[in-house]
């Protein structure tokens, strides 16, 4: 993944590569540990020491998480996720790594329940077609490696991730002033309260 946020002002957010940072002490502590003989007090401390290391990965996932989506939340009124399936997307051998590391899951989840208790908006809307299409409506089909979009109606050429992002804007419920960012698959529209007030107004 090269960025876990873009907005659509094109400022990203860099995923947290958490599990990449332990892989190779994590691979290493797992080979030490089928190396220690079954019930022996060595292999018990050496199972310790692997939890270890998993437990430190879940604990920087769960903090930027909640980091994230704290920020999240303080700066935008209403937040539109892609209803992606995450959990299938983990099927993915080639993706299952970064898809994990980057703990989309997790960062939806806190996000819901954070906007909930601040009396935010958080909305999840029908992802197909977010990447293949221009915010003009005009389809404009990509392969994965395309990472520039190119629309030949409107002439807009910008980021994929960060068009897919104001093509989200266009699904909400709610409405279609504000800032709009692509979670590198899943996309997130947001209403800064500026726009909000402006609209009510």
């Amino acid at each position: 993944l090269t960025s876990l946020l873009t907005l659509s002002n094109g400022k990203t957010i860099e995923p947290p590569k958490f599990l990449r940072a332990s892989e190779k002490r994590l691979t290493r502590e797992q080979i030490r540990l089928s190396k220690k003989k079954k019930r022996s007090n060595k292999r018990k401390k050496q199972v310790t020491t692997v939890a270890r290391v998993h437990r430190k990965i879940r604990n920087q996932r769960k903090d930027f998480a909640h980091k994230t989506s704290r920020m999240l939340v303080n700066t935008y009124d209403h937040i539109v996720f892609e209803d992606l399936n995450i959990k299938g997307m983990v099927q993915n051998h080639h993706l299952a790594k970064s898809i994990s590391d980057a703990g989309w899951y997790q960062l939806i989840s806190l996000t819901k329940s954070k906007a909930e208790y601040a009396g935010k908006v958080v909305e999840l809307v029908n992802p197909k077609g977010t990447s293949q299409t221009c915010i003009c409506g005009y389809p404009v089909p990509k392969t994965l490696s395309t990472r520039v979009h190119n629309c030949p109606k409107c002439g807009l050429v910008l980021g994929r991730d960060h068009v897919s992002a104001m093509v989200i804007e266009s699904r909400s419920t709610v409405g279609t002033t504000g800032i709009q960012a692509r979670l590198s698959g899943l996309s997130i529209g947001m209403m800064t309260r500026e726009a909000h007030k402006l609209q009510r107004e």
